[in-house]
């Protein structure tokens, strides 16, 4: 089992990061192949809309999202993580979302297949300093379109509130074990427990 997880944190070692490196450890230790993708250490260019994807699906700047195009289309199992920032994704997180609008146009406008990996499933982690009632209704919303996107049922989601400092999230172990089954549960055989 693939499982590709992007971590869309300009932090490193925070609290989304070691939630996400608990999912990875769920995953892997129910039989998933896991790598690790950081946004911070690419360099990727924001979308130019200058819509060359129109002619095949393809998007036409030359940077770190490239190869990173293969890895999402590739993957069986997709973990995002990002902080909230202003009710929504990281700046790193949403530029990489809006360069896969040539995947958008390969399904909707060029009707042609995103992957040929069957049975695509991802989740969603997210970790958040407040705790603000509406805090994950826009980005949820986000997470939602962007797989539907690229082909992946939006099957899991974690979002945490009230976690700032650096760190922080460890004192929490509930919310740590609730990231590892998330991701032994993303690996699970569709209706069936993790590990049978």
């Amino acid at each position: 089992m693939e499982v590709l997880a992007i971590l869309g944190s300009p932090r490193r070692g925070g609290n989304t990061e070691i939630l996400l490196d608990e999912a990875i450890r769920g995953a892997h230790d129910h039989g998933g192949a896991c790598e690790k993708v950081v946004l911070r250490d690419l360099k990727i260019r924001p979308c130019l809309e200058i819509y060359h994807c129109a002619k095949a699906g393809i998007c036409a700047i030359q940077d770190d999202m490239q190869p990173l195009f293969g890895k999402i289309t590739e993957a069986q199992r997709l973990i995002i993580a990002s902080p909230i920032f202003f009710y929504s994704v990281s700046a790193l997180t949403k530029a990489m979302i809006d360069r896969c609008q040539s995947l958008w146009v390969k399904k909707y406008v060029l009707k042609l297949p995103i992957s040929a990996v069957p049975d695509r499933r991802g989740a969603f982690i997210s970790v958040a300093a407040t705790r603000g009632k509406k805090l994950f209704d826009g980005v949820r919303l986000t997470m939602r379109y962007f797989f539907d996107a690229i082909d992946v049922v939006y099957s899991d989601e974690l979002l945490v509130r009230g976690a700032d400092e650096k760190g922080a999230i460890r004192e929490r172990l509930e919310t740590l074990q609730e990231a590892y089954a998330l991701g032994a549960r993303l690996v699970a055989p569709r209706g069936g427990a993790p590990g049978s």
